[in-house]
């Protein structure tokens, strides 16, 4: 059986780093909750993780889905998109990606945790496909395929039909 990081190593390594990626969320007022939080499911998911990945891809991850679920879950997304025109949500855009960032805003409540996952990643991370891949643990081929889904739902979406 592969060994197991340890809680208090990887809190001391990486809650500095968790809470970052958790204010890039907007959860800067709930942000030291928010970790906590993470690194109570970091001890309810150990048994899951895989030796392969590294602790820093798992807990990456872990609060990605933690901060789109919380934001989902608290009712918020559609405010939030919004809102959103403040620089650290932008700064990972081009200015010719406007319309994608209108569009992603418009429709935060309509996709596929899959594809809001996957666009995080990729318009507000700008991690490559091989990175994301690395991240989600799937293909760069299913990735591709996502971020495809995802402009056809944009595009439908700008187009006024459902």
């Amino acid at each position: 059986m592969p060994a197991q990081p340890d809680v208090a190593r990887l809190y001391a390594a990486h809650a500095g780093r968790v809470h970052r990626w958790v204010r890039r969320f907007g959860l800067g007022a709930d942000a030291d909750e928010v970790v906590h939080e993470i690194f109570v499911r970091v001890i309810e998911r150990l048994d899951g993780f895989r030796a392969e990945a590294s602790p820093t891809t798992w807990l990456y991850r872990l609060t990605t889905n933690y901060c789109i679920n919380r934001l989902r879950d608290d009712g918020r997304r559609a405010e939030l998109w919004r809102e959103r025109g403040d620089p650290t949500w932008q700064a990972a855009f081009d200015p010719g990606d406007q319309e994608t960032i209108a569009a992603l805003r418009q429709m935060w409540h309509r996709l596929d945790p899959e594809l809001i996952e996957v666009a995080v990643y990729y318009y507000v991370d700008a991690l490559t496909h091989v990175e994301i891949a690395r991240v989600v643990g799937c293909s760069e081929r299913t990735i591709g395929n996502r971020l495809e889904r995802l402009r056809q739902a944009m595009t439908t979406a700008t187009r006024g039909t459902p």
